[in-house]
């Protein structure tokens, strides 16, 4: 059995284009039905692979992020809501890898088990946002992000956002799935795939009971009830790489 966090209790399940009953046929091909899902403005599940991280993450785009998807992702997700950005989108808005521009003994030698880096950049807020951590305000920052990928060579960075923020963002390898092979890379990739800009939300799937990630039977299990995507990283590795 699953935490709540997997269960039908979120505060997010009657949030318009997240529930099972989109216009989305889930009888369609599962790579098919994440495209089509992204471009609708809905949740796709995609786990790594069991000899990386082994988790289930929750995915959107980040142009469909409503206060209703916050709800979601931290209802029935649990983990941290980042925003993941290609690369190339990183360098138009100059985010640098958070651990280069830390001036902390911390920040070397990670010794990470799954990766040789973390992807981990900036935290922002935009700036019509009060306090940034709502589900109003984060969903606004997403929003904008989202834009902003769209169109980086209209936008000033430091003048739409602040840092720190409550929105973590993520920078995608330069050579994406050919490089690293994490949620960061999956998620731009399948954003490539769909036509859509290079910037999703991620966030991990977690179980209350064990207190570990959702093992990928009870997150295919919650696809399955609400209807979304579900997709295993080497799925999108033989579509995408």
């Amino acid at each position: 059995m699953t935490g709540h966090h997997a269960g039908p209790r979120s505060n997010a399940e009657g949030g318009t284009n997240t529930g099972a009953n989109s216009s989305v046929d889930p009888s369609t091909g599962s790579f098919e039905h994440a495209l089509e899902s992204l471009r609708a403005g809905e949740p796709i599940l995609v786990h790594d692979a069991a000899d990386r991280e082994g988790e289930t993450d929750l995915i959107y785009h980040a142009d469909n992020v409503t206060p209703e998807a916050v709800a979601r992702l931290r209802n029935d997700a649990g983990g941290l809501v980042c925003v993941a950005l290609g690369h190339e989108i990183a360098e138009a808005f100059d985010l640098p890898f958070y651990s280069d521009v830390v001036d902390h003994p911390a920040t070397a030698d990670h010794e990470l088990g799954y990766d040789d880096r973390s992807s981990f950049s900036l935290t922002v807020n935009h700036r019509d946002t009060y306090t940034g951590i709502t589900d109003n305000d984060r969903s606004t920052t997403i929003r904008a992000l989202g834009e902003a990928a769209a169109a980086p060579e209209e936008t000033e960075f430091a003048e739409e956002f602040r840092v720190p923020g409550h929105v973590h963002l993520l920078r995608a390898a330069p050579d994406l799935l050919a490089q690293r092979e994490g949620h960061t890379e999956l998620g731009v990739a399948l954003a490539n795939a769909a036509d859509l800009s290079p910037a999703v939300v991620v966030c991990e799937m977690l179980d209350d009971e064990t207190s570990e990630a959702l093992s990928p039977a009870d997150a295919r299990a919650y696809a399955d009830r609400h209807g979304f995507a579900y997709l295993e990283g080497r799925d999108v590795l033989d579509h995408c790489r």
